[in-house]
């Protein structure tokens, strides 16, 4: 049997009627920039999330990139963010000009550490540090009632990376909210691999306040507002009109493919355990309650853990199974971010992380059958 770690042509199969009708109309339009799609997949994205503003980008690198920009920060700024994420969320900063101050991540939940982030603002109290940027790891949202308090306490921005977490539902204080929702700025991804996919670069930045979504509006046209009077140095950000269609197509079924992800995660678990795996591997963070209301996980990934990571990887390769590590490295070891002084050692959880996690292969559709034949072939290897 060949299980592949990600299929995603069962869902375009169903869906490839609609989406070529609506990019055939786009075509037909010959407008491709900042048209009716794009305004449609904003107005559905924020009934979705219940927010009041959305403002579609080129990708989620671009999202954070513009949500810092209309932050403000630039040299001489820090943010903080987790050692343990894909590059974008420590390069847009560096792309800037600040200054990445990395902190260690809750091993687990994968996900930054408030303890970790208010250690590191005591610490570095004379260091101009303006922001926060948690990311939803694998799916599962931070502990954001933690991470608002901080920034309340020590005047601090956030900016959510929801990159992998579109729909999910974190249990806050006033009540259930959404992944991005819960800050400043929200950002999003839409890359072809993400629970809600574009057939190509597509992101977006969500916000509660009008006076910043103008702002935000304005900056991806090369802060251009009106027509070719540039009011600040913004970016070519714009989301296209082909991506937008594709998302609109897609966007009606994202709440029914996150029931078909948890239900495989359970699936997982329930063979795990019966295979008495438990005792061998992490599995990802169940979903858990609070105050009557339940932190959901998207299961972006389903991302288990294991000291034999790399063994168990090689295994399941002579299996025809596919697997993926995120990530091999942490942020603090990366090439390009030497020059911020950090070195191996200094996170110890993230670094854990990167030499023990492995993704297995998770989509919607995965078939139940596919999924015992991976937890055979795990159970094979410990055997």
């Amino acid at each position: 049997m060949r299980v592949p770690l990600l299929d995603l042509s069962e869902q375009y199969r169903q869906l490839a009627g609609p989406i070529r009708d609506k990019i055939d109309k786009v075509l037909a339009t010959q407008r491709f920039i900042l048209g009716e799609n794009v305004a449609e997949l904003e107005g559905a994205i924020c009934d979705y999330l219940k927010t009041p503003h959305a403002i579609g980008v080129s990708s989620g690198t671009d999202a954070l990139l513009i949500a810092l920009i209309a932050l403000g920060i630039g040299p001489g700024d820090a943010v903080i963010v987790p050692a343990y994420s894909f590059f974008a969320t420590a390069g847009c900063v560096a792309r800037l000009g600040a200054t990445p101050v990395m902190v260690d991540v809750d091993l687990a939940t994968y996900n930054i550490s408030p303890n970790e982030v208010r250690a590191c603002l005591e610490q570095k109290r004379a260091e101009k540090i303006r922001a926060i940027i948690p990311v939803h790891l694998f799916g599962l949202c931070c502990d954001m009632d933690a991470m608002i308090d901080i920034a309340r306490e020590f005047e601090l921005k956030i900016v959510e990376d929801a990159a992998q977490a579109i729909g999910a539902e974190y249990p806050s204080k006033g009540g259930a909210r959404f992944a991005g929702t819960m800050s400043e700025i929200g950002c999003f991804s839409f890359y072809p691999t993400k629970n809600l996919s574009a057939a190509g670069d597509a992101g977006l930045v969500i916000c509660n306040d009008a006076e910043l979504a103008k702002r935000l509006r304005i900056l991806r046209q090369h802060g251009m507002e009106p027509r070719y009077f540039h009011e600040a140095i913004g970016g070519n950000f714009r989301l296209d009109e082909i991506q937008a269609a594709v998302l609109s197509v897609k966007l009606p079924h994202l709440h029914k493919w996150t029931a078909m992800r948890r239900a495989a995660a359970d699936f997982y678990r329930e063979e795990f355990t019966s295979a008495g795996l438990i005792d061998k591997v992490t599995l990802p963070p169940e979903p858990y309650r609070a105050g009557g209301l339940t932190n959901h996980h998207v299961y972006h990934q389903f991302v288990i853990r294991t000291p034999k990571r790399d063994e168990l990887r090689a295994h399941l390769t002579k299996c025809n199974i596919g697997t993926e590590i995120y990530y091999p490295l942490g942020l603090h070891e990366q090439k390009a971010l030497q020059y911020l002084g950090y070195k191996r050692g200094d996170f110890p959880n993230t670094e854990q992380a990167a030499h023990e996690t492995l993704a297995l292969p998770f989509w919607p559709e995965i078939s139940r059958e596919a999924q015992r034949y991976v937890v055979s072939a795990v159970a094979d290897f410990f055997s």
